[in-house]
């Protein structure tokens, strides 16, 4: 399920689970305290990132000359990168002078819709404030710098244009109602403003260009429009693969200045600005924010470790940092362009080894494309309690229950674990997030929606297409002809934790029992607050639903649930 990790097979009992079971009993050893991603140095990283950055520009005088005049305004949301950005692209060829804008917008830390938990969580805020500090400082090698302002984009971007004279607003389109908002308030509140132009007597009103850069196949390249996209995935898949072809990334210049003259241009705010506690990472994966460590993690992962051509027989870990990508985090912020992962799949491919690995990093990607594409198409409801198929159901929102299962305190050490790994670190294996999701929904009965605000507050990788998209796929009521998923804890204890080391990591008093009974601990352990619905179970906590939910959904065929972790 979730379109996280890069992801899932059922192939898993083969040589690949032998790959897969060795290589996390190797990490479990020596995987004590915590790990940051990437494992470089800030120094190390800078290093790193430069030498991509240079595989991925032009030296000015290789580019058309610049031709335009006058201020481009940059507004970074959800791409907060140098390479590969069209928006920045676009500013600086039609500009004499860019101004780089980020919008520090209050409404991104209040509460969740229905549930009010907070939208932004401390560890995705800290991780955010390092994405825009990375980004600031690469601007500056390019000779241009980041305007940080607080308050709403559609008050402070025509505040702007009309201070800097600036005729184009340029900024990543999004596909969300809440952030489709955002951009119809902005393109109506610069129309309000007036410019001088060379001729006398004319003024000129400045406008929001929207560019596409937040998938790896463009939505102008697709075969069909977006209302008409396949219900399922692999119908998407099957077609974009034979009729599309995925554009190169851009060539960004190798100098792109000089800013307009700006007093001052503000500060990254720290934690307490946001209302937001800073949180030490101290245990499992601390994850390093903005384009330099993604770049760094890029390089870490292919080349520096090899790991790539292996990647299809680990994804399905938990434990350490090099089961899967981890390229998430990244690709939520816009720190890292799905574009250069597939151009570095494609050079890997030539110079080391091109298998069903190299191929699977790019069938996670497709998902992730899938899912944005989805959000177009289905809008709001992925967001309804019914999903996009108005499934009739009804859920429990028992509190008692969901913060057992929030804080890690529902009797199972597989589901207790992956939580509390969650609130510990932001992230959670893909594997994990489809577990906990099943118990969740299945064994439950929880609305769907509770789970996907507490992800969508805890995640570092949080987009709401993707986030929203699984969670609906998961609880039965997206576009999925396989209603019913259930993932069996015994079962997937057995399959993917067998000897309880990853358990054991996140509740330590377990450690001390036999492994064959970590994970079924019995009275050495909380007594569970649910029995599971299938095994030792003669009812369901699942609620019924209009379409019906049979037992033979007791089978998860977890080929469905992707993403790219």
């Amino acid at each position: 399920m979730f379109c996280f990790k890069l992801n899932i097979s059922k192939t898993i009992f083969t040589k690949s689970f032998i790959v897969s079971k060795t290589m996390h009993s190797s990490v479990s050893r020596n995987y004590v305290c915590m790990q940051q991603v990437p494992g470089f140095t800030i120094d190390e990283m800078q290093k790193t990132a430069d030498q991509s950055v240079q595989r991925y520009t032009k030296d000015n005088d290789a580019l058309n000359k610049r031709k335009g005049k006058g201020v481009a305004i940059v507004w970074f949301r959800n791409d907060l990168r140098v390479h590969d950005n069209e928006a920045l692209f676009l500013a600086w060829e039609s500009s004499e002078a860019v101004l780089p804008v980020y919008c520090v917008d209050p409404r991104l830390f209040h509460g969740t819709y229905h549930f009010g938990f907070p939208k932004t969580g401390a560890l995705r805020g800290q991780f955010l404030m390092e994405c825009l500090t990375d980004l600031k400082r690469n601007l500056q090698k390019q000779g241009l710098d980041l305007l940080v302002q607080h308050g709403k984009p559609e008050e402070l971007l025509p505040s702007l244009a009309k201070t800097y004279g600036a005729y184009t607003v340029y900024a990543q389109k999004e596909t969300c109602s809440e952030e489709l908002n955002v951009e119809k308030m902005a393109t109506i509140n610069l129309e309000q403003v007036e410019l001088q132009c060379d001729q006398p007597n004319f003024r000129v009103r400045p406008k929001l260009e929207l560019c596409w850069g937040s998938t790896m196949y463009h939505i102008d390249d697709l075969p069909f429009d977006c209302m008409l996209l396949p219900d399922t995935y692999t119908q998407f898949r099957k077609s974009i693969e034979s009729k599309s072809a995925i554009r190169n990334c851009i060539r960004m210049p190798n100098s792109l200045g000089p800013p307009p003259d700006v007093k001052d241009w503000g500060c990254i705010p720290d934690m307490t600005e946001l209302g937001l506690e800073q949180i030490k990472v101290d245990r499992g994966m601390k994850f390093i924010g903005g384009e330099s460590a993604a770049l760094s993690r890029v390089f870490e992962y292919f080349w520096k470790k090899d790991l790539l051509k292996i990647y299809k027989d680990t994804r399905n870990g938990m434990l350490g940092p090099d089961y899967s990508t981890k390229f998430s985090p990244w690709l939520a912020s816009g720190s890292l362009s799905p574009r250069l992962i597939y151009e570095e799949v494609k050079r890997y491919e030539k110079q080391r080894v091109a298998n069903n690995s190299t191929y699977w990093v790019l069938f996670e990607l497709i998902w992730r494309d899938y899912f944005r594409f989805l959000s177009i198409k289905e809008g709001n409801s992925l967001f309804l309690l019914g999903g996009p198929r108005n499934v009739k159901a009804n859920w429990s929102q028992n509190q008692i229950l969901f913060d057992a299962w929030k804080n890690g305190q529902t009797g199972y050490p597989l589901i207790d674990a992956n939580m509390k790994e969650l609130s510990a670190t932001g992230f959670m294996s893909n594997r994990g997030r489809q577990i906990v999701c099943s118990f969740l929904v299945r064994d439950m009965g929880i609305d769907w929606r509770i789970g996907a605000e507490w992800f969508e507050s805890c995640l570092l990788d949080y987009d709401p297409c993707s986030n929203y998209g699984n969670w609906t796929y998961g609880a039965g009521v997206g576009n999925d002809p396989r209603e019913d998923r259930y993932f069996s804890i015994p079962k997937q204890a057995q399959n993917y934790d067998p000897e309880g080391e990853y358990v054991s990591y996140w509740l330590p008093k377990l450690g001390a029992l036999p492994k064959e009974k970590r994970h079924f601990p019995g009275m050495s352990y909380i007594k569970p607050v649910v029995v599971l619905r299938y095994g030792n179970t003669k009812k369901s906590n699942t609620p019924s639903t209009s379409r019906g939910m049979s037992a033979a959904g007791g089978k998860s065929n977890d080929s469905r649930y992707k993403r790219i972790h």
